[in-house]
């Protein structure tokens, strides 16, 4: 189908499409348009990576605003929608507004309704549609990415009650849902009320196939001599051949320590096929990769990408995983070794793909489980791109012939699982019942039924084997908690309690608001120990680990500091409640360290764990934090000042006596110690302050200084003539991170 034939787009997107080098619709596409998804009707499509799924969602999206209407698209991820952001700004010259939302659960998104297109994440909009965005009741169409992740247990749930009530808000919405190749599209297009497009179809071919005995094996029955050397691993041997032929490589690992390995490993391979202006090009990103932070994990990255190697986990911070992912999409990296979160839907493709690992450990099951064949065939999927590639190859690596007919059998040859709702696991449920009252889409058990049998669990098991109602089962439990922990009142009708409102508003679990309360309840003047370690034993806080040695340690360390606790220290006895304690007690102690100016580097040796990892568990507690400073002021407490310093600690990683500087912008953690030791100690003496002073305090640095006393209300931050204070100057063995710091590496908060 030519794209002038497509009718209901706005006039100027066929010449877009042109220039952008597309003359003609993929045949899925050209199916999504005669299924009618430029004329407003629900759409599932599950077609392959790279096989045309976003520009389906384009067609629907920009349908509807020519028809005057407003489109919703969903992402998984933060990333991605960044990435979309930039892929759809390119409509902005057309006049389509364009918004993007995905953080701060507590914004009504009030802005969002002079945009035409917005882009946000599925609990964002799920923040959205609790906290009454007035915008919500205006949406046309709704694009849901990578709807296969309503089989994520975490945020599957998520999703899936999202879409049920964005239904029930526009009873006539448009509903786009783009999944990856599933077992049961048809069950998803039926619970959707949308027609199906199921296709195999791609651009360019895909070959699957194991690596085995010095040859890869193909699923067509071909073979191909890859020959590895005796001094090199499989891996090594492949990246190596792609190279020769000018493809990249993007493996995939079970682990972040694997990830690390590999990518130092195969930096060995890459460096000696690197060009001198690819050289070039790489050492500007590696000088960016080592001013985002001054830690082991960005100098290890950082080494290896001069080689044309990296690595990509959620342990980097956010910029290491941008300037990878830019670099490999642009060729320059030649390999990235990568834990699966890099196959959630973020655009990296390679030539080859290599499955390393194929197991990867689980705690449930107490070992290694293998992969699903879903997750598997996404990370195959990233293999070969449409004006990239002349093909893709997806491997699999064997090292027996029992394995081989092993991974033909249980991945190459299967297909998908079919995708099953986690909606009835007790966190979601709790969550999303307390949810849909506080918002008004139910006040009665058979309302809340009524509702809830839009969801795709309704879809799949309302009925037990024992021809019981599951979903009546799981909603009267849930029910009966909700009751018992004040969140809702069930007299004449099913209603939330001011404190349900405030849960619900403040994107808690049930669970983790009854434990803080309960929490802050027994300690009415808490440490900011006792509150870290209060937020981190919620169902919300994923904890660290404890490794081996590290229950002696904290169990002694809990002896010490139980007086800080708010709650009672559980029995030796309770083995599983007192693990989960001294896990919550290890991830309370990483933050106070961060607290207390520990430095970053320190930080990830102390605890194992990358500058990522701080960063999410700082962003966590701050917004936990604050959660429990809205509970303790709804029920009157007189916590609420010490919960609010804590947060503020946290939030920038900094003493009580910095929170004021610290607060100012550009400057931080590591700018607020050394203007305070030159005699700045609030954000008043940095607004009157002597400008010689704040710049030797900060090494110097002009521009850093004018844009910080700017920030804080200067009258004159100019920074002509002024010559740096010297007294007021920093030790120079104090400031080891000063090559890193450039223009401000200065808190996680500027990440």
């Amino acid at each position: 189908m030519d794209v002038a034939d497509v009718g209901g787009v706005p006039s100027w997107f066929a010449d877009h499409l042109r220039k952008e080098g597309i003359e003609s619709l993929y045949p899925p596409q050209a199916e999504a348009v005669e299924a009618g998804v430029t004329q407003g009707d629900s759409l599932v499509a599950s077609i392959p990576t790279a096989s045309g799924k976003t520009l389906i969602a384009q067609l629907a999206m920009l349908s509807a605003v020519q028809r005057g209407g407003k489109a919703l698209y969903i992402v998984p991820l933060r990333a991605l929608a960044s990435e979309k952001r930039e892929e759809f700004s390119a409509f902005e010259e057309f006049g389509v507004e364009i918004g993007v939302s995905t953080g701060n659960y507590e914004d009504t998104g009030e802005w969002l309704a002079e945009k035409d297109i917005i882009v946000a994440t599925s609990e964002k909009v799920d923040s959205l549609v609790r906290n009454g965005a007035p915008w919500i009741d205006d949406l046309d169409c709704v694009v849901a990415d990578e709807v296969h992740l309503v089989d994520d247990p975490s945020r599957g749930p998520t999703l899936e009650v999202t879409l049920a009530k964005l239904r029930r808000v526009n009873p006539n919405l448009q509903v786009v849902a783009l999944s990856a190749t599933v077992g049961n599209a048809d069950e998803m297009a039926e619970w959707l009320d949308a027609d199906l497009v199921d296709s195999e179809w791609r651009p360019i071919e895909l070959q699957k196939g194991v690596h085995y005995g010095q040859a890869l094996h193909f699923e067509d029955g071909t073979q191909q001599e890859l020959r590895v050397k005796s001094s090199e691993k499989p891996t090594e041997g492949i990246v190596r051949d792609t190279l020769a032929d000018e493809g990249s490589t993007l493996v995939f690992v079970n682990s972040r320590r694997n990830a690390e390995g590999a990518a130092k490993r195969l930096a060995n391979t890459t460096n000696d096929l690197l060009e001198s202006d690819e050289k070039a090009q790489l050492a500007d990103i590696v000088e960016e990769i080592r001013d985002v932070s001054d830690t082991e994990t960005s100098a290890d990255l950082a080494d290896c990408v001069e080689k044309g190697a990296a690595f990509h986990h959620a342990g980097c911070a956010s910029e290491h995983r941008s300037l990878v992912e830019d670099a490999f999409r642009d060729r320059l990296i030649k390999t990235v070794c990568a834990t699966p979160t890099l196959a959630a839907g973020v655009n990296t493709p390679s030539r080859r793909v290599v499955v390393r690992d194929w197991r990867r450990y689980s705690g449930e099951a107490g070992g290694m489980q293998p992969l699903s064949v879903l997750e598997v065939h996404q990370m195959m999927g990233r293999a070969g791109r449409p004006g990239r590639d002349p093909y893709g190859e997806a491997l699999l690596l064997a090292n027996s012939h029992d394995e081989l007919d092993e991974l033909f059998e249980r991945y190459v040859w299967a297909d998908p699982e079919p995708v099953e709702s986690k909606l009835a696991r007790e966190p979601s449920m709790r969550t999303h019942l307390l949810a849909t009252v506080a918002s008004g889409f139910a006040d009665s058990r058979e309302a809340l039924l009524d509702f809830l049998d839009q969801t795709l669990y309704a879809t799949q098991y309302r009925q037990g084997d024992d021809g019981s109602d599951n979903l009546e089962r799981v909603v009267d439990e849930t029910l009966e908690y909700l009751d018992l922990n004040g969140f809702i009142d069930r007299d004449d009708r099913i209603e939330a309690t001011n404190l349900g409102h405030t849960v619900s508003r403040l994107y808690l679990d049930p669970m983790s608001a009854a434990e803080i309360i309960d929490g802050l309840r027994e300690s009415p003047d808490p440490t900011a120990m006792g509150l870290y370690h209060l937020v981190c034993r919620t169902p919300d806080m994923y904890e660290l680990y404890l490794r081996s040695g590290d229950s002696e340690e904290y169990t002694m360390l809990a002896y010490e500091r139980e007086a800080e606790f708010c709650g009672d220290l559980p029995s030796e006895f309770e083995e599983g409640r007192f693990e989960d304690w001294l896990s919550a007690l290890k991830t309370a102690r990483m933050l106070e360290d961060w607290a207390s100016e520990i430095d970053e580097d320190e930080i990830t040796e102390r605890y194992g764990v990358g500058p990522g990892d701080i960063r999410g568990k700082v962003d966590t507690t701050e917004w936990l934090l604050g959660a429990a400073e809205s509970l303790a002021s709804e029920l009157d407490l007189a916590s609420v000042p010490a919960i609010r310093e804590a947060r503020k600690r946290v939030q920038h990683g900094v003493g009580e006596e910095l929170i004021d500087l610290a607060g100012v912008r550009g400057v931080g953690r590591k700018r607020a110690r050394r203007l305070f030791d030159a005699g700045i100690e609030t954000r008043a003496d940095l607004r009157n302050a002597d400008k010689s002073v704040v710049l030797g305090a900060l090494r110097g640095r002009e521009k850093t200084a004018e844009n910080v006393l700017e920030a804080a209300g200067h009258q004159n931050p100019d920074m002509d003539d002024v010559t740096p204070d010297a007294e007021a100057r920093p030790d120079e063995e104090e400031e080891t991170e000063a090559a890193a710091d450039g223009q401000g590496q200065s808190s996680l908060g500027d990440f």
